[in-house]
């Protein structure tokens, strides 16, 4: 069966009014933050139709999320999951709060990987906790070796977790099996508490695996945030799981009830579990549309705007674009400007983002084609 997933009129588009459609202007194109131009995947709209109609609405009940999550992840990744180890979250930034507080202390270091999703930044210092920035390798990798003296103290201070984006967002990379296997070991050997956001993990290019980091040997006292929101278009439905490794139990159960499962949401649980179950063709064509995007925007950039490059990328549907060689102050704020483009400023993701933006390939081509064209206009 073939879907119609990222082929929605740019017309009919701008009648939405999520934060993406409302945020700018009508004559500036939203490339920005992550929500996919597509309709709801048809097993979904019908379930959440057949909820409305007979008043559904309720609270959530039982744990039919935590169920699905380890069906797919069973099924997609060859990961057998424990549902008694999967708790229901509100969403996966709330988890992540909820995973610093039980296993660290305030004031207590926790490991970043700049450029690296902006909410990351307030998750730590708003938890009370103390930022130690470690930055990505230059080719969008993990920089193991800065690791491994960021674990150790040689850059003055201990921390006591290590917050991971597996797959990195905004790099676009599914890290390897090796690179996670070396973090698990060198988070045993200095006793860093490893927690992952792996809202992305569904959204690997086709013919690349996604590697859980909870395979791996050492990951036992990991705790992992998970949701079907990004791979399913659902963040407006709200809910996620915590996933605990063998050893991190009680962190999950030390949870509070009102910032776990009595914080989510009945529709969401209830999206989620069927796209999850239902959902699978859709997201596998879904996987080549972003991949193709991605080949897409290369081409174009070559073409038009050879001096911006696009850093390889196998999962997400991000796109890291280095615009250092323009020698703009601010290219976020050029292309918004010039090219009536809203893209995300590389700053906000670090300062190591700065001559850089971020952009959304989950739309058109047709978008995607004149959103380049008005940026290669706007360099003049």
């Amino acid at each position: 069966m073939t879907y119609e997933i990222l082929t929605v009129p740019l017309a009919e588009l701008r009648t939405r009014t999520s934060m993406k459609w409302r945020r700018y202007p009508p004559d500036v194109l939203p490339l920005w933050v992550a929500e996919m131009d597509c309709r709801v995947a048809p097993p979904v709209a019908a379930a959440l139709h057949e909820a409305i109609d007979r008043g559904d609405t309720g609270y959530p009940s039982g744990p039919v999320y935590e169920q699905a999550v380890a069906r797919f992840a069973a099924d997609q990744w060859g990961l057998e999951l424990d549902p008694a180890r999967i708790g229901l979250m509100p969403d996966v930034m709330g988890g992540i709060r909820n995973a610093i507080e039980v296993t660290t202390r305030p004031g207590d270091h926790v490991v970043v990987d700049p450029p690296v999703y902006p909410p990351f930044f307030a998750a730590v210092t708003g938890t009370g906790r103390q930022l130690l920035e470690v930055p990505m390798a230059a080719d969008g990798r993990l920089d193991l070796a800065a690791l491994e003296a960021a674990f150790s103290g040689r850059l003055g201070v201990r921390p006591s977790a290590y917050l991971l984006a597996s797959p990195h967002n905004p790099t676009s990379r599914a890290h390897s099996a090796e690179d996670l296997a070396t973090v698990a070991r060198l988070a045993t050997e200095h006793r860093i508490r490893v927690i992952v956001d792996a809202i992305h993990a569904p959204l690997t290019d086709p013919g690349i695996d996604y590697v859980p980091y909870l395979s791996m040997p050492g990951s036992e006292d990991a705790l992992v945030l998970f949701s079907a929101s990004k791979a399913w278009n659902l963040a407006g439905l709200k809910a996620a799981v915590m996933v605990a490794g063998p050893a991190a139990t009680k962190d999950l159960a030390a949870v509070p009830y009102d910032a776990a499962r009595g914080a989510a949401s009945h529709l969401a649980v209830l999206s989620h579990t069927v796209a999850l179950d239902e959902g699978r063709p859709w997201l596998t064509q879904l996987r080549s549309e972003i991949a193709a995007n991605r080949a897409l925007v290369d081409r174009l950039l070559a073409s038009t705007m050879p001096a911006v490059t696009q850093l390889p990328g196998n999962a997400t549907y991000l796109a890291w674009l280095d615009c250092t060689a323009l020698g703009l102050a601010d290219p976020y704020r050029h292309f918004l400007d010039s090219a009536r483009v809203a893209l995300n400023p590389g700053p906000a993701f670090g300062s190591i983002g700065r001559g850089h933006v971020r952009l959304n390939l989950a739309t058109s081509p047709e978008i995607l084609t004149e959103a380049i064209s008005r940026m290669a206009a706007s360099l003049g």
